[in-house]
């Protein structure tokens, strides 16, 4: 354990100043709600036992994001593996499309469903840089993370950004 602190600090810290982008991270990671808040507890769960091997080598931010990115990357490799299929039931459906009532936050949150959606069909890889590009972090922090250089970083983004744009525009389905 390193001198900044025991495992429990560590995690108390993690979470205090990560907490609301491990959701946001879960939530680009898994569309079903049920599923999204098991792998928050992965995350957490995983981010605690870290610690354990944490001797600040890289900041709390980077370790925090790759840790969370690995977990999350390995929920969804064994859910591909089991190939679980994504279904709302009626009374789902309908909270979903009754919540909103002023029709721009309605087009707006449809825009950010579609946007996830379309991020969450993306490799592994693709997915952590832009989910990790939209929590605002630099390239050089996203290649610690992805175990890249930053300039593949950067051309990665570029790119996916090109094609996210396309598909969207374009009206591709988002696969639910």
């Amino acid at each position: 354990m390193d001198a900044t602190g025991t495992q429990d600090e560590l995690y108390q810290k993690a979470t205090d100043e990560f907490g609301a982008a491990l959701a946001r991270l879960a939530h680009g990671y898994e569309a079903d709600p049920d599923r999204r808040r098991d792998l928050l507890q992965e995350i957490h769960l995983g981010l605690w036992r870290s610690f354990e091997n944490f001797q600040g080598r890289c900041s709390l931010r980077t370790w925090v994001y790759r840790v969370a990115h690995n977990v999350a990357a390995s929920h969804v490799i064994r859910r591909n593996r089991k190939n679980l299929p994504t279904f709302l039931t009626l009374e789902e459906s309908e909270l979903q499309s009754g919540e909103d009532s002023v029709e721009v936050l309605a087009d707006r949150q449809k825009s950010l469903g579609r946007l996830l959606a379309l991020i969450q069909r993306l490799e592994p890889v693709d997915r952590q840089i832009m989910l990790a590009y939209l929590e605002g972090m630099d390239a050089e922090s996203i290649a610690e993370i992805a175990g890249l250089s930053a300039a593949n970083v950067w051309t990665k983004i570029h790119r996916i950004k090109n094609v996210l744009a396309h598909q969207f525009h374009a009206g591709v389905p988002d696969g639910r």
